[in-house]
């Protein structure tokens, strides 16, 4: 399973970025898929999660009511759409996909990961 995110860059304190991340494989459509952050100096942190079924995402308190995750199987993307930015939302932005398909916010669950995006966020 191979996972790329995209779709980082600066955004402004107030406003919007989305996130994509495409997955490739065998029965990805099966997997959860979450996003994680990590600004500098700190360790990595759950942001958001969308299992396979049901379809119920799950969020971090910081992020509850600006982000909303989405998945689109057909596409075989996940989206983490970001509003109201914050500047301590600013970190490298971490997709990441567990074939346990259960909505977890612990890294050690998720077996594959993509390579990081920038999201910058300007006050």
């Amino acid at each position: 399973v191979q996972l790329q995110a995209f779709g980082g860059g600066l955004g402004q304190a107030g406003g919007s970025l989305t996130l994509s991340c495409t997955i490739s494989g065998r029965a990805t459509s099966s997997y959860a898929v979450g996003w994680f952050r990590q600004a500098p100096g700190k360790g990595r942190d759950f942001v958001a999660v969308i299992p396979w079924s049901p379809n119920v995402a799950g969020y971090a308190d910081s992020v509850k009511g600006r982000f909303t995750i989405t998945r689109d199987d057909a596409k075989n993307t996940v989206s983490l759409r970001m509003n109201s930015l914050q500047p301590e939302d600013e970190a490298v932005y971490y997709c990441a996909a567990t074939s346990k398909g259960i909505r977890s916010s612990s890294t050690s669950d998720y077996g594959y990961w993509g390579r990081g995006t920038q999201v910058t966020v300007s006050s």
